[in-house]
């Protein structure tokens, strides 16, 4: 499993206002260092002015990913006080961070990853696979039932091979919606990343006889050199 892209460990989260972080007037330039590749140059110089990143330091959360999961919650009202939330492959804690504030009061939310993930304020963290065999028995012990909505931010790493990345991404999709078909409740929700590519056809047929609703997005914080897309899915038809 995989993973969210990294931030700085430890801190708390906020809730679903503000999605989108204010403009910046000044641009850092990074110079090439020696022994210092073109392309984590070109990495680190995105880092430094991206507005995202800069915002999700200025308010504790541990990725910029967690404004991701704020713009698609702001769009399809997916987080309310109460829910039993599930995150895989919750490190480093961003989408896990945003959750947390949003079920309270009397919400819960379980993250599994196979990566160390600091404690979250309001959040149960399992270092736990969740293709194991007894993840979904162990999840229903914690959430004292089924879960109302599945989250997955997971991607696997990038080999460079568009193709490649691309398949591997659905790998983890499709295991993300068989996981969310054995633990959601009636009625509950599934979001995962996808990238697109030419292959999401099978999924989304498999996801589209599960639930009512299946719709895409790209939320703002997703760069926009990024084949990234959101699969959005509510209404489940069974129920665990």
């Amino acid at each position: 499993m995989t993973r969210k892209s990294g931030g700085r460990p430890g801190a708390r989260g906020g809730g679903r206002d503000g999605a989108r972080p204010g403009g910046r007037d000044l641009s850092v330039v990074v110079r090439s260092a020696r022994g210092r590749k073109t392309s984590s140059t070109r990495w680190l110089q995105r880092q430094l002015n991206d507005p995202y990143v800069a915002e999700a330091k200025r308010r504790g959360f541990r990725s910029r990913a967690a404004f991701k999961l704020l713009q698609l919650d702001e769009r399809f009202r997916l987080l309310r006080p109460g829910l039993q939330v599930v995150d895989l492959g919750c490190a480093p804690g961003g989408w896990t961070q945003v959750a947390a504030a949003a079920v309270r009061p009397g919400g819960s939310v379980v993250g599994l990853d196979l990566l160390p993930c600091e404690p979250v304020d309001g959040a149960t963290l399992l270092d736990l696979d969740f293709l194991d065999p007894g993840a979904p028995d162990r999840l229903a012990g914690i959430l004292r039932g089924p879960a109302d909505l599945v989250l997955s931010d997971m991607a696997a790493p990038a080999t460079g091979h568009a193709g490649t990345d691309h398949l591997r991404i659905m790998a983890l999709a499709e295991a993300a919606h068989d996981f969310a078909r054995t633990v959601l409740s009636p009625g509950g929700g599934f979001v995962c990343k996808l990238f697109q590519g030419g292959a999401e056809r099978g999924l989304l047929d498999a996801v589209k006889r599960d639930f009512r609703t299946v719709r895409h997005a790209k939320p703002e914080a997703s760069r926009s050199d990024s084949a990234e897309t959101y699969l959005v899915a509510t209404g489940f038809r069974g129920g665990a």
